[in-house]
C-alpha cells in the first residue's frame, strides 16, 4: 500500500508517499523558518500564505521523488487536526481535490498522534499498549495507545507547551527563532546546577504538564521580580549558558517524572517519543537511561522524525485505511486538541464520490 501523506498543521508544508506504513518512498519538507524569524514566532496569516504557494510544488516533489504518479497511489492521508486553522484548511482542500479527481480514498489524520507513530518509520517495532510523549512548540500530551486505531489522553500541558516555553526563554536570552535548537546548544556550556528553577506540573494527582511558572521564573530570575515580558534588559553578572542549562533540566525533569509516572500506571512496557522537542539531546538522554532503569523500553525517533513531516502522517494514514477508516469530501479542520479520550472506529461506508472509486 503506498499513500502519500500531506502535512501543514502549522509553519511546514511537506508531503511524502510511504509504502506499507514503514518505507519512505520520499519526503519534502518546505520550511518557513526565515519568514517567520523576524516576528520571533509563527505568524499565522503568513504560515497560510506560504502553504498556498507551496503546497502543489511540495506534493509534486514527493511524487516524482518516489518515481509515482497519483495512478501509483493507494490512499490520501492529510493533517486535519489540530493546528492553525488557515494552515490546516490548505492541506486539507489540497488532499480532498486529490481524492474527488482521482477517486482514491482519504483519510484525516491526528498530527499529535502522528508524532508518536512516526516511530513505525525507523525500524522500530512498537508493542501496544505503549506510552508515548509528544512534545512540541504547540503541544504536550501523554498518551495511552493501546493500538494505532485507539488512543487515550493521559495528559498535557495546562498553559505553555515545552516547546513555546523553549522559544520564550530564547528569546529572553536573545538566541533568536527557533528557541529549542539554540537552548539546547547553549545549554551545553553551562552548569545545570547552577540555579535551581522551579519543578511545576497539573494538578495534584493528575499527569498534566505546566510550564508557565518555568517561564515567569526565568524572566525574573533575568531581569528582576518587576520584569514584564518583552521588557527590560538582562542583569549584569547573568551567565546565559547556566540560564539555559538550568531552565532545560527543570523542563525536562517535568517531562521525564510526568511519563514514567504515567507509564507505571497504565502498566505498560514500552514508553515513545515524538515531536520537535523529542529532538533535544538533554531530554533523550535523561528519558532513555532513567526509562532503563525503571524497565521500559524507551524508543527515541531519530531528529529528522521529529519535526513536522508528511512521512508520519502517511505512517499512521497507513494504519487506518488498512482498518478500513474513510472520510469524506465533507472533512473538517479541528484546531485544538480534544482532551476527552478517543477511539477512531471505521464509520459506515459512504457513497464514492460521482465519478471516482472508493
Amino acid at each position: 500500500m503506498r499513500v502519500l501523506g500531506i502535512e501543514s498543521s502549522c509553519d511546514e508544508t511537506a508531503a511524502a508517499v510511504v509504502e506499507d506504513g514503514a518505507r519512505v518512498l520520499s519526503d519534502v519538507v518546505a520550511s518557513q523558518e526565515d519568514l517567520h524569524a523576524p516576528y520571533g514566532g509563527v505568524v499565522p496569516e503568513v504560515a497560510g500564505r506560504a502553504h498556498e504557494a507551496n503546497i502543489v510544488p511540495v506534493v509534486g516533489k514527493a511524487l516524482r521523488d518516489a518515481g509515482l504518479s497519483l495512478a501509483g497511489l493507494d490512499g490520501i492521508a492529510v493533517t486535519n487536526r489540530p493546528g492553525l486553522v488557515g494552515s490546516l484548511l490548505v492541506g486539507v482542500q489540497a488532499a480532498k481535490s486529490l481524492a474527488l479527481a482521482t477517486g482514491l480514498p482519504l483519510v484525516g489524520v491526528n498530527h499529535v498522534l502522528a508524532h508518536a507513530h512516526a516511530n513505525m518509520l525507523c525500524g522500530t517495532a512498537l508493542r501496544f499498549p505503549l506510552v508515548a510523549l509528544v512534545v512540541s512548540g504547540g503541544h504536550t500530551s501523554l498518551y495511552l495507545c493501546r493500538s494505532p486505531l485507539e488512543e487515550t489522553l493521559l495528559g498535557a500541558t495546562v498553559d505553555d507547551a515545552a516547546g513555546e516555553a523553549f522559544d520564550k526563554v530564547a528569546a529572553l536570552l536573545g538566541l533568536g527563532f527557533p528557541g529549542g535548537p539554540a537552548v539546547d546548544r547553549l545549554a551545553r556550556e553551562g552548569d545545570r546546577g547552577a540555579v535551581r528553577f522551579p519543578r511545576t506540573r497539573g494538578a495534584k494527582g493528575t499527569l498534566d504538564f505546566s510550564f508557565s511558572g518555568l517561564k515567569t521564573a526565568v524572566l525574573y530570575h533575568l531581569r528582576g521580580q518587576d520584569a514584564r515580558p518583552g521588557k527590560g534588559a538582562n542583569r549584569a553578572g547573568v551567565r546565559p549558558a547556566d540560564v539555559a542549562a538550568s531552565f532545560q533540566e527543570a523542563l525536562v525533569d517535568a517531562l521525564v517524572k510526568v511519563t514514567l509516572e504515567g507509564a507505571r500506571r497504565a502498566r505498560v512496557r514500552q514508553v515513545v517519543l515524538g515531536g520537535g522537542v523529542a529532538a533535544n539531546g538533554r531530554l533523550r538522554e535523561r528519558m532513555a537511561e532513567e526509562g532503563a532503569a525503571a524497565g521500559f523500553e524507551v524508543v527515541l525517533p531519530p531528529p529528522r522524525l521529529c519535526t513536522d513531516n508528511g512521512a508520519m502522517i502517511a505512517a499512521l494514514g497507513t494504519r487506518l485505511l488498512e482498518a478500513g477508516v474513510r472520510d469524506g469530501l465533507d472533512l473538517d479542520v479541528h484546531p485544538r486538541l480534544l482532551r476527552n479520550p478517543t477511539v477512531k472506529k471505521a464509520p459506515p461506508r459512504r457513497p464514492a464520490p460521482a465519478g471516482g472509486r472508493r
